[in-house]
């Protein structure tokens, strides 16, 4: 990554700009008020709809039980301008203009919060029936599916491919998950943590298919390489998302190995005044000593903070905030509470507290005597508590750390 260096302007921005109108762009725009910046905000956004949460789209939309997640926020109040409907085009660093459907948009200061899109079932593009779900409009399209009951295939295991078919259980569908690994969250957890779940899906009566690949998607059926042939009244494709960046080309801002904008620790990218945060971006973690490129919802509610902060504090010539958190996500599937903290990967000792053949397990995650992650299953205090052992770096007693009955934070050294 080259060099990043922009220095504090002689005055505040007057124009701020958030290209993205997700969690990660509502927070930066919410931010930046109550960090006391009295310019002008432009929140632009794609979709035609009042900005909305995604979570529950998976969940209480999808089912029906509620008819959308818009955020509680009073843009007027705030004197946030919302440009909907618009989607942006490219941006052109140099004359600090972002390119959009109505025509270029000037800053003094843009945010980049365009999050991620996901991975479409390559030739499945445009066969009847194939859905995706990141959107409302796509949560929209499913409902009517879950009512009728549709025989429903699910391609990937992972998250959101779990707490799709969980809906789809709950909703009375048969459901087969087709997954080309050898197990569910073969990309985000490791073999023995994983394999526990693997009975979940059978326990709720959805069939889990691995090492299955897909050939080919015709009207009412999917096609395994195998030449296994399942009745799909819907397909329902969660293989993955990519940081929504395509737009970028062009702009010189640079790029990493999956489309991601590259920012530094202040989140800035490498062009002058573009900051960028949630999805599309990574950021260089000290905790870890690695780049984390972060797809879940908190990374896309602390991240706003940092960029918020350092937008309102460089007139002042203040020393930028670093961003540094603990990453953390949850996950509801097969009525079950899954809760992650930290990054695993970093560690060298992997140690289990409860049975993973039971309702309620924490996998701990050690690097020499620090915590550096966990994964909770109907443990929340485990959770919470880790998650504060992580953030201080606390010495662990493994011993007592492995006792499921001790409190986290009485298993310290």
């Amino acid at each position: 990554m080259s060099e990043q260096t922009q220095e504090p302007g002689s005055s505040a921005p007057r124009r701020v700009v958030v290209a993205g109108a997700g969690m990660a762009g509502v927070q930066t725009a919410v931010a930046l008020r109550e960090q006391g910046f009295t310019g002008t905000v432009s929140l632009i956004g794609a979709e035609p709809h009042q900005p909305y949460d995604r979570p529950p789209l998976s969940k209480a939309v999808l089912l029906g039980k509620a008819e959308g997640s818009a955020f509680d926020v009073d843009f007027e109040a705030l004197g946030i301008e919302l440009r909907l409907g618009c989607e942006v085009r490219g941006l052109r660093p140099g004359d600090h203009e972002l390119d959009t459907e109505d025509g270029p948009v000037p800053y003094d200061v843009l945010v980049v919060a365009t999050g991620a899109e996901p991975i479409p079932l390559p030739g499945a593009e445009g066969v009847p029936g194939v859905h995706l779900l990141r959107t409302l409009d796509d949560a929209e399209r499913l409902r009517p599916v879950l009512a009728r009951r549709d025989d429903v295939v699910v391609v990937g295991a992972g998250w959101i491919g779990a707490e799709f078919a969980t809906a789809a259980r709950e909703a009375g569908s048969a459901v087969t998950v087709v997954e080309a690994a050898e197990r569910p969250l073969a990309g985000a957890l490791p073999a023995e943590v994983a394999a526990p779940m693997a009975g979940w899906y059978a326990d709720a009566g959805a069939v889990l298919r691995t090492h299955a690949r897909v050939d080919r998607v015709e009207p009412g059926a999917v096609v395994l390489d195998d030449g296994s042939r399942l009745p799909a009244g819907a397909v329902v494709v969660g293989i993955g998302a990519r940081p929504a960046t395509a737009w970028l080309s062009g702009s010189g801002i640079e790029l990493g190995t999956h489309g991601e904008i590259v920012a530094d620790q202040h989140l800035r990218s490498s062009a002058p005044d573009v900051y960028a945060v949630g999805d599309c971006a990574s950021f260089p973690s000290g905790r870890y000593g690695e780049r984390l490129l972060v797809h879940h919802w908190d990374n896309a509610l602390q991240g706003p903070r940092t960029v918020a902060v350092n937008i309102v504090g460089r007139a002042s010539g203040e020393t930028p905030a670093v961003y540094d958190p603990v990453p953390y996500f949850w996950s509801e599937q097969f009525g079950r509470f899954v809760q992650y903290a930290g990054h695993h990967p970093a560690a060298d000792t992997t140690l289990w507290r409860g049975d993973p053949a039971g309702p309620a397990w924490t996998v701990c995650w050690l690097r020499g005597d620090r915590l550096v992650a966990l994964l909770a299953v109907g443990r929340p205090r485990d959770l919470a508590q880790g998650r504060r052992l992580i953030e201080s770096g606390t010495p662990m007693n493994p011993a007592l750390l492995a006792d499921p009955a001790r409190p986290l934070k009485a298993a310290t050294a």
